[in-house]
């Protein structure tokens, strides 16, 4: 498409060119790479968690568990927490027992027990100030937790997919 045409074309048509193909994805051979190219474009539809309300309600499930596993294999629960993605820390319990992730929603439950009355705060600011005030004993206790994550028989690519594809028209 011409940069004239992309640039006077309705918004819709632009929606449309950057829909993804969800058959072809969820028929790849490398599930790896599937769930990095729909993690990639749920991200850009919702400009990274800051417009969610441009998602439909099984596009934030995929979302909030995205949040979620990219944070814990990157840096554990600490990192979860102390990063944006701790803004999603209710949702993504709904989001893994959605698709059938329950010993890691357990898990994750487990986690935000560690903070005053299991809450959370959803405002990164204010979550960070929490954590300061509980850092010593959250920090034992989560690493305990990323150890049962790491080995935790729950199979979250697998899952998702298999949750995108009973979902895919909302994809």
């Amino acid at each position: 498409m011409g940069f004239f045409k992309k640039l006077f074309s309705n918004s819709k048509d632009n929606q449309n060119e950057n829909k993804i193909d969800i058959d072809t994805l969820l028929l790849s051979s490398d599930p790896n790479k599937s769930i990095i190219e729909l993690d990639n474009y749920i991200s850009k539809l919702c400009s990274w968690g800051a417009a969610l309300e441009q998602l439909t309600e099984p596009q934030k499930n995929f979302y909030y568990n995205q949040e979620f596993e990219r944070e814990i294999n990157n840096g554990g629960l600490s990192q979860y927490f102390f990063n944006s993605s701790g803004n999603f820390a209710h949702q993504a319990i709904k989001s893994l027992q959605v698709i059938g992730a329950n010993k890691t929603a357990d898990i994750l439950q487990l986690a935000i027990d560690q903070f005053p009355d299991s809450i959370v705060p959803g405002d990164r600011n204010e979550r960070q100030q929490v954590l300061e005030q509980i850092e010593k004993k959250a920090t034992e206790v989560w690493e305990k937790l990323d150890q049962q994550l790491y080995a935790s028989k729950d199979n979250l690519t697998f899952l998702n997919l298999a949750y995108v594809k009973q979902q895919r028209n909302s994809f």
